[in-house]
């Protein structure tokens, strides 16, 4: 099993940047695809960007390329969420997720991930 813990989320004015961390603990986390999805109120939540086990390749949703770019540190067992030039529309709670994958598969559907934090608010103000 995996457990994840969001930090990083605040209350920002448009244009500025956050930085989510999501520490991850368990059993063998570098084998999972470590992902970041999102939900505003009265919406699904949605996909925002995923990582492969080693950290070399990533998958951004259309809404987060040029914007936002995720990173993983397997020493550290973290991944981030690099968020520049935010909009009030990026205001969500965002959630760290974790799949279990085979080789450099990147995770992308939330049916595929199996662990998931408890979020972390993220507010844009215009």
């Amino acid at each position: 099993q995996v457990q994840l813990v969001e930090s990083g989320g605040g209350l920002v004015q448009a244009g500025a940047s956050l930085r989510l961390s999501c520490a991850a603990s368990g059993r063998m986390v570098s084998r999972y695809g470590l992902g970041w999805f999102r939900q505003s109120p009265g919406k699904e939540r949605e996909f925002v960007a995923s990582v492969s086990r080693g950290g070399g390749q990533t998958e951004y949703a259309d809404a987060s390329k040029g914007r936002f770019t995720i990173s993983r540190d397997n020493a550290k067992n973290t991944v981030h969420l690099q968020m520049n030039n935010l909009r009030p529309e990026d205001t969500a709670v965002y959630y760290c997720a974790a799949a279990w994958v085979i080789s450099s598969v990147i995770p992308t559907r939330e049916s595929e991930f199996g662990y998931w934090g408890q979020g972390t608010q993220v507010t844009v103000s215009s």
